[in-house]
């Protein structure tokens, strides 16, 4: 989330240096009261999903608002009192209708560009697939597949694919407009 002004009492924010943990540091603060904008990194939740009742393949999909063509991890937002490894489950579940039967951590990858960091789950899950509405289409790969691309969760299915003996292959991203 963005800031201009001070939620607390509507002044400006300016970039303002104070001293901090580890010396000084620059951040959006509100000059008439203190309030700090802090602009930590957003946690996301990702699924690299293995389909054990469709042979193992793995389940990328398309997220309904992407002008392009690319299939990518199941992710989503941790809740607030949640563990990573439930949201995970919830977040498969949500989006997929798919039952978690089993979750292992693969990873924890920054995402700078959304100022996030991503912590992917390798999920074994089963069922008839459902997509919400969140998600436009879906397929099935057999893991040696499954390309990769060089940002975000990508880097994290390649970390995957070669923890399974798999050579990851690399796509290049549609350029944003």
């Amino acid at each position: 989330m963005s800031f201009t002004y001070c939620p607390a009492c509507a002044t400006a924010l300016q970039p303002l240096s104070m001293a901090e943990d580890g010396g000084d540091k620059v951040r959006l603060r509100c000059p008439a009261c203190g309030w700090t904008h802090w602009n930590n990194p957003t946690p996301v939740l990702a699924a690299i999903v293995e389909c054990i009742d469709r042979d193992g393949q793995i389940l990328l999909a398309r997220n309904a608002a992407w002008t392009h063509r690319m299939f990518a991890l199941i992710t989503g937002f941790m809740e607030a009192g949640e563990t990573p490894e439930d949201g995970i489950r919830r977040e498969v579940l949500e989006e997929t209708a798919l039952e978690a039967v089993g979750t292992t951590l693969v990873g924890v990858h920054e995402f700078l560009r959304m100022n996030q960091v991503i912590i992917t789950y390798h999920v074994q899950a089963r069922g008839e697939i459902r997509l919400s509405p969140e998600l436009a289409e879906y397929k099935l790969f057999a893991p040696e597949d499954v390309r990769c691309w060089r940002a975000g969760t990508g880097l994290a299915l390649a970390q995957w694919l070669s923890g399974r003996g798999h050579t990851p292959q690399f796509i290049e991203l549609p350029t944003r407009s």
